[in-house]
């Protein structure tokens, strides 16, 4: 904290008066709770807490087996279905058009299962939905997970990229906008830091009377805290 109250205070000596104070708390820039969709038994967990995932990357697996032979099974009729409508396909100048509609009909019906029991299938495994890092686990083999009652199974967030979330005095409204410097301080880091503002939330907290704004950042531990000066005065210099 002593460091960061030191740089802070260099901070402050160069703000001029219009820049406006804020402080911030490091988020990941994303970040998901993530769950099962299906019901059963947690048949294998494949990472840990601090675990680095890439998009796709399979993370736990419900007991399958059963849904395993159903697909293969659909396979298979999708397969005969699909000879049968050939060979008739070779003689439908020949043949009625209803009954060469049924087999039409099969084919496509073997096709449609196929692809529920493979959806069914898919939702027996769980994937990271983008690139990032495992920060909870909360799940083990042999758990029961319910459709009906959704349990998060891992938390994820992005692993470098990172926002500040800062909060700054409503009264500066009109003052604050899109591509302003920030210039601040992280606690237990003396060096000072800039980035810009990014995006600025579109209403005003009524409790603290706040404002919150973002900045994009890399590097950073998330739930650091900090602060600093948004630098206002840069768009009073450029009038």
């Amino acid at each position: 904290m002593r460091k960061l109250i030191i740089g802070i205070l260099t901070l402050a000596v160069s703000a001029l008066s219009s820049d406006v104070y804020a402080t911030f708390t490091v988020h990941a820039k994303q970040s998901a709770n993530l769950a099962f969709s299906s019901s059963g038994i947690i048949d294998k967990v494949l990472v840990d807490v601090s675990s680095k995932v890439k998009k796709g990357d399979i993370l736990a697996k419900l007991q399958n087996r059963d849904l395993k032979a159903m697909l293969a099974i659909s396979k298979t009729t999708v397969k005969y279905a699909k000879l049968d409508l050939d060979r008739q396909i070779k003689v439908k100048h020949i043949i009625d058009q209803s009954k060469f509609d049924q087999f039409s009909f099969k084919y496509e019906n073997a096709k449609a299962q196929q692809n529920y029991q493979q959806s069914l299938l898919n939702k027996t495994i769980l994937r990271a939905p983008f690139d990032g890092v495992i920060y909870d686990k909360l799940i083990e083999v042999g758990d029961v997970v319910s459709g009906q009652m959704i349990k998060t199974a891992f938390k994820i967030q992005s692993k470098s990229k990172a926002k500040l979330v800062l909060g700054f005095d409503q009264k500066y409204w009109k003052s604050v906008k899109v591509g302003q410097t920030f210039k601040y301080g992280v606690d237990g880091d003396s060096k000072i830091y800039e980035g810009k503002i990014s995006k600025i939330y579109p209403f005003a907290n009524s409790g603290n009377r706040k404002i919150k704004a973002e900045v994009e950042v890399s590097g950073f531990i998330v739930g650091l805290f900090g602060e600093g000066y948004i630098l206002t005065s840069e768009s009073l210099e450029n009038k």
